[in-house]
């Protein structure tokens, strides 16, 4: 018999580091299987074949959880606004869960069933009434026994705690991550209140993912542990940024930004970024360490590398890279040959090619959050007159 895989816990309490996915929405929508504005992800029971080979290759570039591809598949956010089912939450889950194991079998690998925040809670839900659709979700991760879980993508920490107290029910590890900065959820809980807020709640690791750019995102959970050190209590810490500059963000993060979605581009990390970002994760104590909207398997890859010394070893998908741009070597042109090393890629400054474009944005300020009118969810389609009235409002911000 092989012996039985380590657990996330027995991983992190033995001081391992443990390498995340990347973000799937935004990868599979660039691929033409996800819809940008619902980001459900109907595509795990529509199209099994790409969410099988973008697991794949995030495991070939170093991922040790293959994270179940369930954001937002809760049924009050695969029917909102006029979103068309094709199939169920149930359907959904039950193949994202499927897909995960089978990819993790071929590796080191530990699936993790994910729940993220809900139009229930937005739209001024009971607690019951919200903690009613983590559970009827949870029952497929139980079903499909998966080895941990993860409370992710939550603006306001009331609903990540009680998340995690549905989660911890079942026994497994619970890991719960905000899409907050370092001023906090959207009601201005602070990091640190945040984190022990959730650990309180039965949270093992607690972190920050999404909304933000990698430093932002550790400077947050660093602010984090500070809390939960001070509370006189324990954690391990995880951190899953965005793969984008946004030093440019208020409160609310990359989602305010006028490129948001479709612009983004211009503001990607480079995998020399990635290496930089791995390596202030982990000497701010962080040992869960991964990406989400925008991070593509090289980005995890540079994370890999960057941490091969403290793993032991380099992932598969470092056989068709040089280190520090060594295969430049091989190149025809001399110019190129001569980038060839960890000099130049750690010192360079991008351009955008844009000479018109502005180093920075304007985000937009709304100021609305949860128990907001403009926040109330419908299972109606957005009609015209909405629409307008969002329109005239956008021009005079």
């Amino acid at each position: 018999m092989a012996p039985a895989k380590k657990g996330i816990l027995e991983r992190l309490d033995a001081g391992e580091i443990v390498i995340g996915d990347g973000g799937f929405v935004f990868a599979l929508e660039k691929r033409g299987y996800v819809k940008a504005g619902p980001w459900t992800p109907e595509a795990a029971a529509e199209h099994p074949e790409a969410v099988r080979q973008l697991h794949r290759e995030f495991l070939r570039a170093g991922s040790n959880v293959m994270q179940t591809f369930t954001f937002y598949a809760s049924d009050d956010k695969l029917e909102n606004r006029g979103n068309k089912l094709t199939f169920t939450g149930l359907q959904i889950n039950e193949a994202a869960c499927d897909l995960a194991h089978e990819v993790a079998k071929e590796g080191d690998a530990l699936v993790a069933g994910g729940v993220s925040q809900t139009p229930s809670y937005l739209s001024c839900k009971s607690e019951t009434d919200v903690k009613a659709t983590f559970k009827k979700q949870l029952d497929v991760f139980i079903k499909k026994n998966v080895d941990f879980l993860i409370a992710e993508y939550f603006e306001h920490v009331e609903e990540a705690a009680w998340a995690v107290e549905v989660l911890k029910e079942t026994g497994k590890p619970v890991a719960a991550s905000l899409c907050i900065g370092p001023e906090g959820d959207m009601h201005g809980v602070p990091p640190g209140e945040c984190a022990v807020r959730l650990v309180k709640a039965g949270a093992k690791i607690v972190g920050v993912n999404c909304h933000f750019d990698p430093m932002t995102c550790v400077k947050t959970v660093k602010l984090m542990k500070e809390g939960v050190e001070k509370a006189g209590l324990k954690a391990h810490y995880m951190v899953q940024p965005l793969a984008y500059h946004t030093p440019d963000c208020n409160c609310q993060g990359f989602i305010d930004l006028p490129e948001f979605p479709f612009g983004l581009e211009p503001r990607i990390l480079t995998r020399w970024d990635m290496h930089k970002y791995a390596r202030e994760a982990y000497n701010a104590g962080i040992r869960y360490i991964g990406g989400c909207c925008g991070f593509e398997p090289y980005h995890i890859r540079a994370v890999s590398e960057e941490l091969a010394p403290e793993r032991g070893y380099l992932p598969a998908a470092s056989e068709k890279h040089g280190n520090w741009g060594a295969g430049l070597d091989m190149h025809t042109k001399p110019w190129v040959r001569a980038r060839a090393r960890r000099e130049y890629w750690e010192n360079l400054k991008p351009a955008s090619g844009r000479p018109l474009c502005p180093s920075m944005s304007d985000p937009d300020g709304w100021g609305v959050t949860k128990g907001h009118a403009d926040l109330m969810q419908q299972k109606e389609a957005t009609s015209q007159d909405q629409l307008k009235q969002l329109f005239d409002r956008s021009k005079s911000n």
